[in-house]
């Protein structure tokens, strides 16, 4: 065994772990985001269906997405065992998890459309078709040598198969739910329901940064000329650029540095430049992630005005970042390091690879909503509806699908509350 297959391993090894440490971003960004009656249940959930979409993808996930199959879909590897994967310069188990973790990723993604709304089954349900019926396919037909592959389309960490695949899930869900009790005046005017810990909020921020390199960096799957540096410098500068760009809109038009919104232009800049990292000059890391600040601003506003409740902002964030950075390959790809496709518009690649990139928009977009859509329609059928009682709701998620809150000083709090009106 030679000393770069070695290395390697420990390389995806590591980004695999910096993957998975994400899921504790997103608990912390979706608890932050929300109210505190639910903080129990938004941490327990996601710990939960990212154990069940670790099993489907080992039992089915995998193969699905890289086994030998079509153009549509990969038909063995199944029930992955730990064996070799020919071809490759490292472990195929530590390549098998590292994969996982990016399958978990987007289905936490795709749960922002159901926050502090859905019961606890309706998680359970998605949690396996979305792993089974939804992301493999899309992953296939760009990272399995699927028909996406075959046309060139550039997305180097996952700006489609990732973030696009989990927005479009959590557009359908939030379309079906309906928004939360009190997000919409009879008027159609919004209400803020505000995260109760910008702290957590943060926090999450600098979780998900850190934990981008491996997303990113990690990709590249190797350490053979320390190409991760160059695609980690690429994924640093956009998200600075993205906070930067989200900060000075929201204090144009506003008046105030909005505190969220700059956190969620950090993430913006993070999900658009995820396609092109490898692919483009630092220069243009900068543009892509400043202009997806001023893209997420103006989605988050977009999206509130049509009466669609985003709690955690995903649509944008992560859908139309995810479409940005996407399509951003086809303006800035360079010869030099368009190692997949053409390059871009700017590089004297012409119109070829942006209508590639903006095929695999349109096509992945398009299949993830349908068919989120679709089994959440069924799913609402058959288990007598995918939203808790509006009684449940306002109590809270933690209480009534859990029996406990996540802060156990609020029981302590309301009873105090009780007992002063009776002894009023």
């Amino acid at each position: 065994m030679d000393t770069l297959f070695l290395m390697n391993s420990l390389w995806v090894m590591v980004s695999a772990v910096l993957v998975i440490l994400m899921i504790g971003g997103f608990i912390l960004l979706e608890t932050g985001s929300t109210r505190m009656k639910n903080a129990g249940h938004i941490a327990g959930k996601t710990i939960l269906t990212f154990g069940i979409s670790s099993i489907v993808f080992w039992a089915v996930g995998y193969g699905l997405i890289f086994g030998e199959g079509n153009p549509l879909i990969g038909l063995s590897d199944f029930f992955y065992s730990g064996y070799d994967i020919e071809g490759l310069a490292l472990s195929g188990s530590v390549f098998f998890l590292f994969q996982l973790a990016f399958a978990g990723i987007s289905l936490t993604i795709a749960f922002g459309g159901f926050a502090e709304r859905a019961k606890l089954g309706a998680y359970l349900v998605f949690a396996v078709l979305f792993s089974v019926i939804v992301y493999p396919p899309i992953a296939h037909w760009i990272w399995g040598g699927g028909w996406l592959a075959e046309h060139g389309k550039q997305d180097f960490a996952g700006s489609t198969v990732v973030h696009l695949t989990g927005a479009m899930a959590a557009f359908a869900a939030t379309l079906i739910l309906k928004p939360r009790i009190g997000k919409y005046n009879k008027d159609g005017s919004a209400n803020n329901l505000a995260g109760h810990n910008q702290v957590f909020t943060a926090l999450s921020v600098l979780l998900l940064w850190v934990g981008w390199f491996g997303f990113n960096a990690g990709s590249t799957v190797s350490v053979d000329g320390a190409f991760f540096g160059f695609v980690a410098l690429n994924t640093n500068l956009a998200a600075g650029a993205g906070v930067i760009a989200a900060m000075i809109i929201s204090w144009i038009v506003m008046g105030k540095a909005d505190v969220p919104m700059m956190l969620n232009g950090a993430l913006a800049g993070l999900v658009a430049i995820t396609a092109s990292c490898a692919f483009v000059d630092t220069w243009a890391a900068v543009l892509i992630g400043f202009i997806a600040g001023f893209l997420v601003f103006y989605s988050i506003r977009f999206f509130e005005s049509k009466g669609i409740d985003d709690p955690i902002a995903a649509l944008s964030v992560h859908g139309t970042a995810g479409i940005w950075g996407t399509l951003s390959t086809g303006f800035f790809a360079t010869p030099e390091l368009a190692t997949v496709g053409e390059p871009g518009l700017f590089y004297g690649g012409g119109l070829h690879q942006l209508g590639v990139q903006a095929l695999g928009v349109v096509s992945s977009g398009a299949f993830a909503f349908i068919v989120s859509f679709i089994l959440l329609t069924i799913m609402k059928a058959v288990m007598n509806g995918l939203r808790v009682t509006e009684e449940e709701e306002i109590i809270g998620l933690d209480m009534s699908e859990h029996g406990s809150y996540g802060y156990p000083e609020m029981v302590k709090t309301e009873k105090a509350i009780i007992s002063s009106k009776l002894n009023a």
